[in-house]
């Protein structure tokens, strides 16, 4: 069973920055990687994507102000969040493919 954990959650002013982190317990080389998250009360949404030829995507939401990136070697994704605003308090989510998830780790961005 494919394990992810997820690390690096807290509480950040507006306009702050936090890196996430999500080890993986067997190789994502092949696999595409997903961040999602689920803000207080609302259905869980997805927020970026890497792919295994590194292509990204992002929600507009978080576009321009997330990073998703990969280390494969070290079966690892992280999601550079910058320019934090309220909105973006949630838990979030590490998944490969859509079908393997972690417990989550929350970001709480208030003053």
């Amino acid at each position: 069973q494919v394990q992810l954990v997820e690390s690096g959650g807290g509480l950040v002013q507006p306009g702050g920055s936090l890196k996430l982190s999500c080890t993986v317990s067997e190789s994502i080389s092949i696999y595409t990687m997903l961040w999602f998250r689920q803000p207080p009360g609302k259905e869980r949404e997805w927020v970026a994507s890497i792919t295994s030829s590194l292509k990204t995507t992002y929600a507009d939401s978080v576009k321009g102000r997330f990073t998703i990136s990969r280390d494969n070697a070290k079966n690892m994704v992280y999601l550079q969040m910058d320019s934090l605003k309220p909105e973006d308090t949630a838990v979030y989510y590490c998944s490969r493919s859509s079908r393997y998830w972690g417990q989550g780790t929350q970001v709480n961005v208030t003053l």
